[in-house]
């Protein structure tokens, strides 16, 4: 889809909300302990937590020690991956970074695509709401 190695790193970002559900693609549990806000505690986790293999009859997954929250092997790839971990280490350490990288990578994104003329229109433009 052509995204760089930070382009990418910024959308594994979003794994900041929601979870996985078995029902629906065999994972399970959230990635962050507030799994209905944007921050970078996904980044931040990566980093500081430590992550074993879930022992259950599910696909491979990541645990973290107190068994709440999971990592998939993608995103264990963030950090192993020399490239990509120092993105993740700079999003860890600044958040407003991580907003502006991401917000500007998500609207690259939905835009895929998209024939925008030169000088035509408005483009979609993400703002924080704090």
């Amino acid at each position: 889809m052509g995204f760089d190695d930070r382009e990418i790193v910024a959308l594994s970002g979003a794994h900041a909300l929601g979870r996985c559900h078995t029902d629906r693609s065999g994972f399970d549990g959230p990635w962050t302990f507030s799994p209905i806000t944007v921050t970078n505690d996904y980044y931040k986790l990566l980093l500081d937590e430590s992550w074993d293999w879930r022992k259950w009859n599910g696909p491979r997954q990541y645990q973290d020690k107190t068994k709440t929250l999971m990592m998939l092997p993608t995103d264990m790839a963030l950090i192993k991956d020399e490239s990509f971990r120092s993105h993740v280490e700079r999003y860890a350490k600044d958040q407003d970074v991580f907003f502006n990288e991401f917000g500007s990578v998500l609207c690259k994104l939905f835009e895929l695509g998209v024939p925008f003329e030169s000088g035509e229109g408005d483009r979609m433009v993400l703002r924080r709401t704090d």
